[in-house]
């Protein structure tokens, strides 16, 4: 497995080794001792979700302000503009986001620590992603920015409107949400 750094040190693009031919693919997807030799991250994984969404869907840049989640996302199916947002207010890359395309045929997988919102937008007919998550879902713990917030200025690859739930249309500008020290 290789480790390709982003330009936010703490989100990480893990990029499997494939062995295939004309029958077919294998590669590991999660092993934890190389997770750990690699990153060097001691990370525990409790909760391991299957998600799937049609084309156009984008989910706001969601995070739990209490019980944070840490978050190994991996595309089987498609392709998703997957975006990391840092927002530990004590980080020297606080505010800034990195985004990547995952797809099913790169089979890459990014690491999204604790202390970041994440979001992500479908740019394929559908998809479907897995991710393991450090901690589990606490909806009373749930926050949401807003996706389009000028102050973080993300580049989503969007051809027309997205798709976004109530609660994405609800997502709090960045400079008013609760944030993490």
């Amino acid at each position: 497995m290789n480790i390709i750094p982003t330009t936010i040190p703490d989100v990480i693009i893990l990029e499997p080794k494939v062995f295939g031919d004309e029958r077919g693919f294998f590669f590991e997807s999660f092993n934890e001792r190389v997770w750990r030799q690699l990153t060097g991250l001691d990370t525990t994984f409790v909760q391991h979700n299957h998600s799937r969404s049609t084309g156009g869907v984008l989910r706001g840049l969601h995070y739990q302000i209490q019980h944070p989640q840490g978050k190994l996302v991996r595309v089987i199916v498609g392709e998703v503009f997957d975006v990391a947002v840092d927002i530990r207010c004590s980080s020297p890359t606080f505010g800034a986001w990195f985004g990547t395309h995952l797809t099913a045929e790169n089979k890459r997988q990014m690491w999204v620590p604790p202390g970041f919102a994440h979001g992500f937008c479908v740019t394929s007919e559908h998809a479907e992603f897995l991710y393991l998550t450090t901690d589990y879902w606490a909806p009373e713990h749930e926050r949401c920015i807003a996706w389009n917030d000028p102050d973080l200025a993300i580049e989503w690859p969007l051809a027309a409107e997205p798709t976004i739930s109530a609660k994405d249309r609800e997502g709090k500008r960045f400079k008013e949400a609760d944030l993490f020290p």
